[in-house]
């Protein structure tokens, strides 16, 4: 599971690495091997307090034992459930072998044919993203958000910041079904909804892609409304759309539109590079005479509210009851079983 001899003999070439003399001249490089360095140093060092834990709940069972001790029985049960926990926790890092799983993720939402209600099932999906991103104590910007006529939301795309949050959230890429009694139907018949979920990692800079200016068409607007092009300076929010692929971004959180511009501008490069990578491995697998068993537009899971409560994922088959708990984004049942499963292919 845990390769610690590989890892500490990586460590040892690394800290080699750091002693050249030249080896801050490339400032970028040199922090790139900084942070891998510290990456094992920190993989390192949690799986030897595993190792202490272990032996002293060992130790301290014989004690118990000796002196039949049922309070120090219970303890060291106490100790080992949590070791347990804390060994699973461990071994689904080694499940984030992707080359952007340890990336910052944007998550784009947007509902499916269906108005109002499908709007209202993104806004859904919205918290419970938000709400998961929380719990992990990740960063999370909203960074675009086109609410819908009379309730929910047209789209949205968050900016979350985290250790492996794209690993965690590319699960969540695929459509999202619910079925519900609609609060919007006066006759209170049962609803269908579906919403999709895109997950694009965070590229770092020395990804290139070249974009001309050519190449994008840019509007602004008003942050709290729909769109359109600038009519004075009040309007902050921008749009920007690459014309050569369709790809339109948008962001309005920032205070000044120069500022919004530089991060739709992130955004966008970040998806194409998602796209060019997408095209690279579809590549891949034509050769390979393989298809790829999710693809965008897959019902990955149904959220159900009635007739009974459910939450079931499709690939995966994992299932809870706790509707609620869901919503309020507990969700790493669902991510933990696909980053076990044959599905998860970084």
């Amino acid at each position: 599971m845990f390769d610690l001899e590989r890892k500490s003999k990586r460590v040892q070439e690394l800290e080699a690495e750091t002693t050249a003399p030249d080896f801050w001249t490339d400032q970028q490089k040199a922090q790139q091997v900084m942070q891998e360095l510290n990456r094992y140093r920190q993989e390192i060092q949690a799986v030897e307090t595993l190792e202490k834990q272990l032996a002293d709940n060992g130790e301290l069972l014989e004690l118990a034992l000796a002196e039949d001790d049922t309070e120090v029985m219970a303890e060291v049960a106490r100790g080992v459930k949590a070791l347990a926990n804390a060994v699973d926790r461990l071994e689904l890092t080694t499940f984030l072998k992707g080359e952007f799983d340890r990336s910052n993720a944007y998550l784009s939402i947007h509902p499916g044919a269906g108005g109002t209600e499908s709007q209202d099932w993104a806004s859904m999906l919205l918290r419970m993203y938000t709400r998961w991103a929380e719990r992990h104590d990740y960063k999370v910007d909203l960074i675009e958000l086109l609410p819908g006529e009379e309730a929910g939301i047209k789209s949205a795309t968050l900016f979350i910041q985290g250790e492996n949050a794209y690993g965690n959230l590319r699960s969540e890429k695929g459509v999202h079904r619910l079925v519900r009694i609609s609060p919007f139907d006066a006759s209170g018949r049962r609803h269908t909804s579906f919403s999709s979920v895109d997950v694009t990692p965070e590229f770092n800079d020395e990804f290139e892609i070249e974009i001309r200016p050519d190449e994008l068409k840019i509007d602004t607007y008003r942050s709290g409304g729909a769109g359109g092009q600038h009519v004075n300076k009040t309007d902050s929010a921008v749009r920007i759309t690459h014309l050569p692929t369709g790809i339109v971004v948008a962001c309005q959180n920032e205070r000044s539109q120069f500022q919004n511009k530089e991060t739709a501008m992130r955004l966008l490069k970040a998806k194409l590079a998602e796209m060019y990578r997408k095209e690279q491995q579809a590549k891949l697998e034509q050769i390979k005479g393989e298809q790829m068993e999710i693809a965008w537009g897959s019902q990955i899971r149904s959220y159900i509210f009635c007739p009974y409560t459910l939450v079931k994922d499709h690939r995966t088959e994992v299932e809870t009851g706790n509707v609620q708990a869901v919503m309020d984004g507990e969700i790493d049942l669902f991510i933990e079983s696909f980053l076990r499963s044959p599905f998860n292919k970084g």
